[in-house]
C-alpha cells in the first residue's frame, strides 16, 4: 500500500475535499504532474483542468479547477482553486459561458503578452470541455 499524504482543495465557495489521499494529479501550468507522499517541495500554478484524486481508500475522485495554485510539502499538498466543483456537478453550459467569455476578452485583448495568455487559457478550456464531456 502506497503512503499516505493529506491533500486540501479549496475554493473561495468552500472547502471540496480534506482527507488523506495515496495520489493526486494536477493540472499544473508546465504539465500535469503527480503528486504523492514525500514530495519535494514545490508550488505550482493550476491551469483549468481536472485534479484526480486517489484517496487512502483507493476510491478515485475528479473535480474541475479554473486555475489557481498548489502548494506541495512532504507531508501533504493545498490546491487553492480560483473556483472548483465535483466533476459530477458540472454542467456543459456553465464551461460553454466561460469559452465564450475567453473568446469576448481575447478580441479586446492588449498586448502580445495579454494576448498569449487568454489564447492559452481559451485552449485549457476547450481541452476541459472535451475531457469532461468526451463521448
Amino acid at each position: 500500500m502506497a503512503d499516505s499524504f493529506n491533500f486540501e482543495l479549496v475554493s473561495p465557495e468552500r472547502l471540496l475535499i480534506s482527507e488523506k489521499v495515496s495520489e493526486v494529479v494536477l493540472p499544473a501550468t508546465e504539465g500535469e504532474m503527480t503528486v504523492m507522499a514525500h514530495h519535494s517541495p514545490v508550488m505550482t500554478t493550476i491551469r483549468p483542468g481536472v485534479v484526480t484524486v486517489k484517496t487512502a481508500a483507493g476510491a478515485t475522485e475528479r473535480y474541475v479547477v479554473f486555475g489557481g495554485f498548489a502548494d506541495i510539502v512532504p507531508a501533504g499538498c493545498t490546491l487553492l482553486a480560483e473556483s472548483a466543483l465535483h466533476v459530477k456537478d458540472v454542467d456543459r453550459a456553465s464551461i460553454e459561458a466561460r469559452i465564450e467569455a475567453a473568446k469576448a476578452d481575447l478580441t479586446n485583448a492588449s498586448g502580445d503578452e495579454h494576448r498569449t495568455g487568454l489564447e492559452q487559457f481559451l485552449s485549457d478550456l476547450t481541452t476541459l470541455r472535451q475531457t469532461v464531456f468526451a463521448g
